[in-house]
């Protein structure tokens, strides 16, 4: 029996952050980071709560890749202030922080049997790529080892999907988020977990990920592009909660934890390998998970008169869109020293074959495969 949640509600397009003016609200705590502050999208939010907000306060502690002891402190602020509403301001990191927070918060006060009530969670996104603010994912570090948890409890009840909020990301940020989406809609697409319902969404995804990145990569005030690829990533964020990920994810969750590279960019230079490796059709053997890929890229609108051309022209774009977004195709480009590489290979390895994302991979993988392609993806 297959499963497809359709949590959380979610408003959208430029201006949907006005949804919080028809709550009321006791006291609201923001999860966010640093620089939100300083850049003035914290008093964005700040300003809309005014008129119905009672009390709110700010944990704007949140790193890249958030680490353990980071939501431990986010924790003790959250029990201590007890709000009846958090919002999760950012991109994926702080997203991904406030839902351990909320999670481990109410594990904790369980425990300890303390009277405690969750609080609503809305999720208010600063990036187009991570998805979370609809996914039952989230990713936390513990001595440089990505570990993602995983359960229905982390979806937020409310997402506001308004491009106001990415219009002023950069253009390096706006690549590496929108190629991680990319990366999100075609493993949902490939996962062992796929279904009808997620198809479309992956589908859909794909399409408007090819037709609006480069125009809002180029111009961020393009809101059209914005909006478009916003909702393209919160698609990808649906598509893969209900089919999950496959070894692109496992591989990049794993090397982000060695050498803390942006996770979308390290899903960025995997992706023509997996596709490759995962579609195996250097022998002319042609399988459903190569079909699946030269259906993407026939719906992408690129000759595809064989399963081999469709998966060869699928690869071919994605690279093109890498150059055209001057995102690295290699990790050689990203400065990774080989000889730390080299030391690291085989733990990464080991990592990426116990992560979660990889068991629901459509292609079997053994360690050396998975050795084999890091060391393909160091190179070119």
């Amino acid at each position: 029996m297959n499963r497809f949640s359709v949590k959380p509600e979610v408003y959208f397009n430029e201006g949907s952050i006005e949804y919080l003016k028809t709550l009321k609200i006791d006291k609201a705590l923001i999860v966010t980071d640093d620089m939100m502050v300083q850049v003035g999208v914290v008093d964005k939010v700040a300003e809309v709560l005014k008129s119905n907000c009672n009390e709110y306060k700010v944990f704007s502690k949140v790193k890249p890749d958030p680490p353990v002891e980071i939501v431990a402190m986010g924790v003790k602020v959250m029990t201590s202030f007890n709000p009846d509403i958090v919002i999760a301001l950012g991109g994926g990191s702080s997203i991904d922080a406030a839902k351990s927070i909320i999670i481990f918060a109410a594990n904790m006060m369980n425990k300890i049997g303390t009277s405690y009530k969750k609080p609503l969670f809305i999720a208010v996104p600063t990036t187009s790529g991570t998805g979370s603010e609809v996914t039952n994912f989230s990713v936390i570090t513990v001595e440089d080892k990505k570990f993602p948890i995983i359960t229905n409890e982390l979806i937020p009840d409310v997402a506001i999907v308004d491009a106001d909020f990415v219009k002023t990301a950069p253009p390096k940020i706006t690549a590496d988020t929108a190629i991680d989406a990319l990366t999100h809609a075609i493993e949902a697409y490939v996962s062992t977990k796929a279904s009808d319902y997620t198809d479309a969404l992956s589908e859909k995804s794909v399409k408007l990920i090819f037709k609006y990145l480069l125009s809002a990569y180029k111009d961020g005030t393009n809101i059209k592009a914005r909006q478009k690829l916003h909702n393209a990533s919160c698609m990808a964020g649906m598509a893969f909660t209900n089919a999950s990920l496959g070894l692109n994810h496992g591989m990049a969750h794993a090397l982000g934890g060695a050498f803390h590279i942006p996770h979308g960019r390290a899903n960025a230079i995997l992706l023509p390998y997996i596709i490759k490796f995962n579609a195996n059709i250097e022998l002319g053997v042609e399988n459903e998970v190569a079909r699946r890929y030269a259906e993407l890229s026939r719906i992408l609108g690129l000759p595809s008169s064989n399963v081999k051309e469709g998966v060869e022209n699928l690869i071919f774009s994605i690279k093109v869109l890498l150059r055209e977004t001057s995102t690295p195709s290699t990790l050689k480009e990203v400065r990774i020293n080989k000889e730390e590489f080299l030391e690291k290979i085989e733990v990464m390895a080991n990592n990426a074959m116990k992560d979660r994302c990889t068991i629901t991979n459509p292609r079997i993988v053994c360690l050396k495969d998975i050795i084999k392609l890091y060391l393909e993806a160091y190179e070119g």
